[in-house]
């Protein structure tokens, strides 16, 4: 807990849950990367004994911050002191705690900096704060847990009648506002007892409009004045601050804003590109704010602001959310959604966990903490439990089936998942490379090895000879090599920041690996075996794109990357290395082609929508026209605000085509469900299930015909298996789930270190052998598994030729 100049910390490591970790683990009702701060009002005429020359308005942005990493800076003081730091008119700086920079030197100067022109000029080395309390010059970081704690409700699911609803903070504060013996002060604890009273006798779990109680318009009337009252007050801003460093984390990241309050000063934050070292930000308004790395959008920090003269905790007014310019009531729909995902992701307590044997419950839990949100009228509306009233809205506890189901057909051969959030014995960092036997659904082998720490490892290829597994290291500057036959390791190559999807070229077998951290795609000799050449996917002096899942048309003259940084993707002629950029929507994750390469898809992660990108001549299908661009929208049944009518999705990832264009299949972790899309029309046919954080699909073949997509979830520790085409008519409309299982592993699957926690979960990458797709499928190896492959399966787009 921080509160005014004492700083929020977040270090972002590799770890599971932890990725924006605080230190303070709040347990399965908050888990390690949710802080919580004050954001204070202090008393001048307290404060200062009527010091003159001090605004009262609070601190205000520097007309002039110096440049650095981040580009949104804050910097600023206590306007009004002469000579006295760099804020507007001189004032008390705030130095580089208010926009630090990113780089591997020090730390960012504490708000402690300024500790002796506060003695001096304030008298003393703390702050007394409205509300009770006082802050300390020399900010130490996270004030105590059981602070925290206590304003999260955490440690008890009680109904209303136990919580706070931070009253005892509004007595205080407006008792320090107001002279001793004024009126107003019995009159706001008369408000304020039976405001608890009333809140007590109503559910929980369901959003009370304040207006509405028989105390609601003195209560609010209350708030209004307190507000009149505490003109002479300065709000400090809270200091937010990241760290990125070895050995916690072993490669770059961002620190990307993802909602904040409007008018936030310093807003929508963001870096240049990912970096190794320390920024940070000021948090200038009460409400709820939340960042991510978009090199790895899972990885989310929160921090509540609170304002004590509000009951309950602060999401504020209006919230911005980073997609679609997003500007709502912080009671909307969708931060609802993006609130309850980011405790799914990351409290591991959280996580759905399935059985092959018997049916098993998921009941996640939140902070049974008071929420203060507003509707769309500018009404404040409280939430006394937001525990309860998740569970009510998103319908938990829940049971989960049995995966007893397997499908009638077998597939051909095997495929090769990464449980990229397993833990080992001899590994301090995470993650594995499952193989499933598709012909009896055995879960035959996990690959961590430990003898090279492989650090989550997260997509997977292989060669023309499927001789050997490769797989990228995403939170390190690795490709790993390792035999498919026996997972004995062949070889590590250092190829850059945050590699995350690897393929092959049809025509020379060599691999191409996406540089996420970087800007550009690596071409390695078969084997892995030395870099051949870097194709940049950028022009020089533009903006660091940041690829992650490309894809490469059959032929091997042809990539697409989805570039996460500049919000577009790059197509590549991969001879020349010549590129050609083309429109997205936000945030592009990864790709998919059609068998013929004509047109790819992107899936577009904050845009909630997917980009069809003709190659060559016009081929996406808008109506009875083929144009060169059209955006789908997942959205077309969601409002924001107000909620679904209808299925939707959002948060998309993986988006594979089907070998014979029957079908493109969505990933979404938003709605945690599959978006079925006909390439022959580019509308959507279809929505199937999916588990929390859906993140991989691929397709392998189906024994005598037909495909399987194989589909895994970060989130949980099972497999689905979807046939997008049942009946071979080439229509999707009827796709469906035809199995799932988990991926845990049993007593039989050969393992070269021991699994410590959270065996089958991390569900990234999906590799089917053989290769299924147009270019590599005709190449596979002969061999008494790949000679199932029937005629059509070896020809996905030439078959009417050659398979007469």
């Amino acid at each position: 807990m921080g509160a005014g100049p004492a700083p929020v910390s977040f270090q972002l490591t590799d770890n599971n849950g932890s990725w924006y970790d605080t230190h303070l683990n709040l347990g399965p009702l908050g888990g390690q990367s949710l802080a919580v701060a004050e954001l204070p009002r202090v008393n001048l005429n307290q404060t200062t004994g009527g010091v003159g020359g001090i605004n009262p308005t609070g601190i205000v942005p520097s007309s002039s911050t110096p440049p650095t990493s981040s580009s949104s800076t804050g910097s600023g003081g206590l306007p009004g002191l002469p000579g006295a730091g760099s804020g507007s008119g001189g004032g008390l700086s705030l130095g580089a705690a208010s926009g630090g920079t990113a780089s591997s030197g020090s730390a960012p100067a504490a708000p402690g900096s300024t500790g002796s022109l506060i003695g001096s000029v304030l008298g003393g080395g703390s702050l007394p704060l409205l509300g009770g309390g006082s802050v300390p010059v020399l900010g130490s970081g996270l004030l105590g847990g059981d602070a925290t704690k206590g304003l999260l409700g955490i440690g008890s699911s009680s109904p209303a009648s136990a919580l706070g609803l931070n009253v005892a903070a509004m007595r205080t504060a407006i008792s320090q506002l107001l002279p001793a013996g004024d009126p107003n002060i019995a009159r706001s604890n008369a408000i304020l007892t039976e405001f608890s009273k009333e809140v007590a006798a109503q559910p929980a779990g369901v959003p009370l409009n304040i207006g509405s109680l028989p105390i609601g318009p003195d209560l609010q009337g209350l708030l209004a004045d307190a507000q009149k009252w505490a003109t002479n007050t300065v709000s400090l801003p809270v200091t937010a601050n990241f760290e990125i460093k070895a050995p916690q984390a072993a490669s770059a990241h961002t620190i990307t804003s993802l909602i904040w309050p409007e008018g936030a000063k310093g807003f929508p934050f963001d870096e240049p590109g990912a970096f190794v070292g320390q920024t940070s930000v000021q948090l200038t308004e009460p409400g709820l704010y939340a960042f991510a790395c978009k090199i790895h959008p899972y990885m989310l920090g929160a921090i509540v602001v609170d304002d004590p003269l509000t009951p309950g905790l602060d999401f504020g007014k209006k919230l911005r959310v980073n997609s679609r310019a997003l500007d709502v009531p912080s009671n909307a729909d969708v931060i609802m959604q993006l609130v309850d995902k980011f405790f799914t992701i990351t409290v591991p307590s959280n996580w759905q966990h399935f059985s092959d044997t018997q049916d098993t419950t998921w009941d996640p839990s939140f902070p049974p903490a008071p929420i203060l949100t507003y509707n769309s009228d500018g009404n404040p509306e409280l939430i006394p439990s937001l525990d309860q009233f998740f569970k009510g809205k998103f319908q938990t506890p829940k049971t989960l089936p049995a995966t007893k189901t397997r499908p009638a057909t077998p597939g051909v051969g095997e495929v090769w998942i990464d449980t990229e959030m397993e833990e080992y014995a001899h590994k301090t960092k995470v993650g594995a490379v499952t193989k499933i036997n598709t012909q009896n659904w055995d879960v035959e082998r996990k690959v961590a090895l430990p003898q090279v720490n492989m650090n989550n490892p997260h997509n997977n290829w292989t060669d023309k000879n499927e001789k050997y597994i490769y797989v990228n290291e995403w939170f390190n500057n690795k490709t790993d090599v390792f035999d498919r036959a026996t997972g004995a390791f062949v070889r590590q190559i250092e190829v850059g920041p945050d590699p995350s999807h690897v393929m092959t070229r049809t025509d020379t077998d060599q691999l191409h690996v996406a540089i996420n951290g970087g800007s550009a795609v690596m071409e390695l000799a078969p084997g892995a075996t030395k870099i051949d050449r870097r194709i940049p996917v950028q022009g020089p002096g533009e903006k660091i794109a940041h690829p992650h899942a490309h894809w490469m048309t059959g032929d091997g003259k042809t990539m697409i990357t989805p570039n996460v940084n500049t919000y577009d993707a790059t197509v590549v002629d991969i001879p020349s290395g010549n590129i050609r950029k083309e429109q997205t929507s936000e945030l592009p994750i990864a790709s998919g082609m059609t068998p013929d390469g004509s047109k790819a898809y992107e899936a577009d992660f904050l845009g909630m929508s997917v980009s069809c990108i003709s190659l060559q001549a016009n081929a996406c299908v808008d109506g009875s026209s083929k144009v060169h661009h059209k955006e789908i929208d997942l959205w077309k049944n969601y409002d924001p605000v107000k909620g679904a009518n209808g299925p939707f999705g959002g948060l998309d990832i993986q988006i594979p085509v089907a070998p014979d264009n029957s079908a493109v299949l969505v990933a979404n972790t938003l709605t945690g469900n599959i978006t079925v899309i006909d390439p022959k029309t580019d509308e959507i046919v279809k929505w199937l299930p999916c588990d929390a954080g859906c993140h991989g699909i691929n397709f392998g073949a189906k024994k005598g015909g037909g495909y399987y997509a194989y589909v895994t979830s970060k989130f949980s520790n099972a497999m689905e298996i979807i046939d997008t085409d049942p009946n071979g008519d080439g229509d999707p409309s009827d796709a469906t789930v035809v199995g799932k299982m988990t991926v845990s592993g049993g007593p039989n699957t050969q393992t070269d270190d021991q699994i410590s926690n959270y065996a089958g979960y991390g569900g990234m990458g999906v590799l089917p052998i053989p290769l299924a797709y147009e270019g590599w499928v005709e190449k596979a190896p002969s061999n008494p598994i790949n000679d199932q492959l029937t005629c059509r399966q070896r020809n996905p787009v030439k078959y009417q030729q050659v398979c007469q």
